[in-house]
């Protein structure tokens, strides 16, 4: 069912979300709005919600209180279709997550196919064109266990660009990577910014964060504890506990 649509809000709206696992709260009153062609960063240490985040967004999870518009209207209302929010929004994960008996074309072509009613010579041309625009274009035919974990991780992206999604969430997506291959991740994800990409991104990569974020979250202990610019965050934290994160992170580099 059709959830009612709400002019005048942005892209993403977070209200006062809650989850708790097993009587432990994971998020803790998350308040956080993503306007169309935002790139935000959620930066934090391991546990502090980050991921559980994404995935409340994504649908993977489910909030235990508040609520979560996309486009206007409440993704979270039990009258959503999980699979339609799902068709506007593409996630990439820590883990590659691609098909190993699939073809890198396969893996690509497989979503628009099945879930976007896309035709086979449609989506493969979509396929083929990302692959170019991502110097990919070599290894449509490969299967994903002859790809290094860099180019793995940048197919990984161009399946969740190829459904044409209004909002991108990537989950990590160098933490698996060896330092060497970091590189050429980071670079899509800079393109990606450059043509308007909106984007909601858990990092470890300060530099990433201050290079390409127009506002980056800090979270901790599942509560948004401050956001602001790049510049705002990195160099005038409000919070200590913001600028003992950073201190501690950005010492260790």
């Amino acid at each position: 069912m059709t959830v009612p649509v709400e002019q005048g809000r942005s892209l993403l709206e977070i209200e006062g979300v809650w989850k708790f696992y097993h009587r432990h709260s994971v998020l803790r009153g998350i308040d956080l709005s993503v306007d169309s062609h935002e790139v935000v960063c959620l930066i934090g240490a391991s546990g502090s919600g980050k991921s559980t985040l994404l995935r409340c967004v994504n649908l993977l999870e489910t909030v235990d209180d508040g609520a979560i518009h996309l486009d206007g209207a409440e993704i979270t209302d039990v009258r959503a279709d999980p699979d339609d929010v799902r068709k506007r929004i593409g996630m990439v994960f820590q883990a590659y997550n691609l098909f190993p008996s699939m073809t890198v074309l396969s893996n690509i072509t497989l979503a628009p196919r099945k879930a976007h009613g896309v035709g086979r010579a449609e989506a493969e041309e979509r396929a083929r064109e990302l692959l170019a625009r991502f110097g990919l274009a070599d290894k449509a035919e490969a299967y994903p266990d002859r790809l290094s974990g860099g180019q793995q991780q940048r197919v990984a992206i161009i399946r969740a660009l190829a459904t044409r999604p209004r909002l991108l969430l990537l989950d990590e997506v160098t933490s698996a990577l060896d330092p060497a291959l970091v590189g050429e991740v980071l670079e899509i994800i800079r393109e990606l910014k450059d043509t308007g990409m909106t984007m909601v991104l858990a990092t470890h990569e300060m530099g990433l964060a201050r290079d390409i974020a127009d506002k980056v979250c800090f979270l901790d202990g599942g509560v948004l504890l401050e956001q602001g610019t790049p510049e705002q965050i990195f160099t005038d934290p409000r919070e200590p506990r913001t600028r003992e994160f950073l201190s501690r992170v950005l010492n260790r580099r």
